[in-house]
């Protein structure tokens, strides 16, 4: 047995993830412990359980993966300060002393964290550091179903790669192109992220949910003024514009006076119809700049398959396109892809690379075990937290479970939902989910307000059973990991009266589009997570039930927290995330809790 330790951490989003025999075991991220919101602390408590759930100790673990080499990291950063002196002196003061006294030498740092687990333990030599864009292109080919494919990595920034082309083939990867560092997409995303007053790094979906508001009639002033791309989707940024190289915020004043707005300062503050115009440019840019990518590369390389990570891989409206655009075959989306996710394409790189492990065929749809990696809690474990916490509930066999959440779902209740193993990666996937009746008209508003506390225009997936999705969407296909935008059907559309059409803005949002209101985007695009039996039985078996009792095959699916705090991890944070919020019954387990049978002295202001 062979034991590899991947780990991610001192950035954002930290994690771990276990590899034993080239197959991925566990794997989670730090927030969801700590209940800090992009943890970047050492993950002791996701190590704990990665290896409590391979029942194994930190001495049988044979190799400890870092998805970063942070000389290569600081070498960056120095060439940057010094190409910009005296430009940034105030960023380079205060990042430069944190480098020195911690990030640079995190051989000695692990070490000392490892110790606080085992005390005494050596694990120096263990330790194995793998480039940051080769951990994402090992995450993003290693569990995918192709034994050949293009690999396209698109991120911010790690080293100086801000956008890779590796080929993978059997157990290999050789790089073929990058651009580098300060030219970045996921950094041109998040520059409008930060001008249109969202936070860095968390709202660029946010962004995304804006865009189909109204038109992207800023696209050709930035591909004229800020980019000069290329036919093949190559592309430099005119830095002028920008400040994230040396500066301490995103963009600066001639970036603001090529749009004739200031920085929108709050998330808080007026969202006007500059902002959505804005919103929907960058997303047009992507998507063109993503497009002409996809379309050169099959042609170059005479591949079909295509696997995307990094966190542009998150944009699942421009993967949508680029799948109906067909230049590809067929394509593979790491779900956990971002830089939690760079823990298990550290460990992968590890197994192919360093111990140069063949690739074993899988007969599996993809090898990541429906992302459902992380902590799972048996049921008397269950109903001990919940009794420790206050709770008042119900234990019910599995079917009687599943029908009373059913009847829920059909009576209209904002149902939370916690069962089996909890998602590796930032969407929830049927693990720990906010469930609601997709036919209802005022879901998508009430789960936003009374649920989320979170803005009005934000739009919900649905979750459908995979043998009914040619039935509702355009998309006849595989989309397990909710990483894919595509139009409902024509004939569940419906069609708009003329003072409907001459709506703009957000007067659009509550207008009823489609037999499925909550999920249908102003747009008639939907982001679709199909449900396997395979992956997720619980999930399925629910979904079925729900169909049974009306004739629809998906549900509402949204993460199970509320704005600004992670996903729920124990039973103990479901409750409380129920007791805060308009949520009227929670299943838990074989645990059903109704509202109106709660202390109402435990109830919380999440507001």
């Amino acid at each position: 047995m062979t034991a590899i330790l991947g780990l991610s951490a001192y950035y954002h989003d930290s994690a771990a993830a276990l590899l034993i025999d080239g197959e991925p075991i566990a794997a989670a991220q730090e927030e969801r412990f700590t209940r800090k919101k992009h943890d970047a602390a050492f993950p002791r408590q996701a190590i704990e359980y990665c290896l409590a759930e391979a029942g194994i100790t930190l001495d049988e673990v044979d190799h400890i993966a870092f998805y970063d080499k942070p000389f290569l990291k600081f070498e960056r950063l120095l060439e940057t300060y010094v190409a910009n002196a005296p430009r940034g002196f105030k960023s380079f003061q205060m990042a430069i002393p944190v480098w020195i006294r911690e990030k640079l030498f995190q051989r000695d740092l692990m070490q000392k964290e490892f110790r606080e687990i085992v005390p005494k333990i050596q694990t120096r030599d263990k330790i194995l550091f793998a480039e940051h864009h080769y951990s994402h292109a090992a995450l993003a080919y290693y569990p995918s179903p192709f034994d050949e494919a293009v690999v396209l990595t698109l991120d911010g920034v790690g080293k100086w790669a801000t956008t890779t082309v590796v080929i993978g083939r059997g157990s290999e990867l050789e790089m073929k192109k990058e651009l580098h560092f300060p030219h970045s997409l996921g950094l041109l995303y998040s520059a409008f992220t930060y001008y249109t007053g969202f936070k860095v790094n968390s709202g660029e979906y946010k962004v995304m949910g804006l865009a189909p508001y109204d038109e992207p009639r800023f696209k050709d002033l930035i591909i004229d003024n800020v980019m000069d791309l290329k036919e093949d989707g190559s592309y430099r940024l005119d830095q002028s514009y920008f400040n994230y190289a040396t500066g301490l915020t995103m963009t600066n004043d001639k970036f603001a006076d090529l749009f004739g707005i200031p920085v929108r300062q709050a998330e808080d503050d007026l969202l006007e119809q500059i902002h959505m115009d804005l919103a929907a440019s960058v997303q047009a840019v992507t998507e063109e700049v993503v497009l002409r990518m996809t379309r050169s590369l099959p042609a170059e390389y005479n591949i079909p398959n295509l696997c995307m990570a990094g966190g542009v891989a998150l944009n699942c409206v421009a993967n949508g396109k680029v799948l109906r655009d067909g230049a590809f075959k067929d394509m593979w989306i790491q779900p956990a892809t971002g830089d939690a996710g760079g823990s298990l394409g550290a460990a992968y790189a590890a197994w192919h690379k360093e111990l140069g492990k063949p690739r074993t065929p899988s007969a599996a749809r993809d090898r990541m075990k429906g992302s459902y990696l992380g902590p799972e809690f048996a049921q008397d474990d269950i109903e001990r937290r919940l009794t420790a916490a206050g709770a008042v509930f119900e234990v019910m066999d599995e079917d009687a479970t599943i029908a009373a959440t059913a009847d829920a779902l059909a009576e209209g209740k904002a149902v939370g939902w916690m069962n089996g193993r909890m998602e590796f990666g930032p969407r929830a996937l049927g693990g720990r989910s906010i469930l609601g009746d997709p036919r209802s008209e005022d879901m998508q508003k009430v789960l936003n307000l009374k649920v989320k506390f979170r803005e009005s225009f934000r739009p919900f997936a649905p979750s459908v059973l995979r043998e009914d999705m040619a039935e509702w969407f355009d998309l006849d296909g595989d989309s397990p990991y909710m990483l894919l935008v595509d139009l409902v059907k024509g004939d569940k559309r419906r069609t708009m009266t003329a003072e409907e059409d001459a709506l703009f803005g957000i007067e659009k949002l509550n207008i009823k589009r489609s037999d499925i209101p909550a999920v249908t985007h102003i747009d008639y695009s939907a982001r679709i997570q199909t449900v396997h039996e395979d992956t997720n039985p619980q999930y399925h078996a629910l979904i079925t039930a729900f169909k049974e009792r009306t004739g629809c095959p998906l549900v509402v699916n949204t993460s199970f927290n509320v704005r600004g705090e992670p996903i729920v991890h124990t039973s103990e944070d479901a409750f409380r995330c129920f007791m805060g919020t308009g949520i009227e019954h929670l299943t838990v387990g074989r645990c059903i809790l109704r509202k109106e049978d709660q202390d109402q002295t435990l109830v919380e202001n999440y507001k």
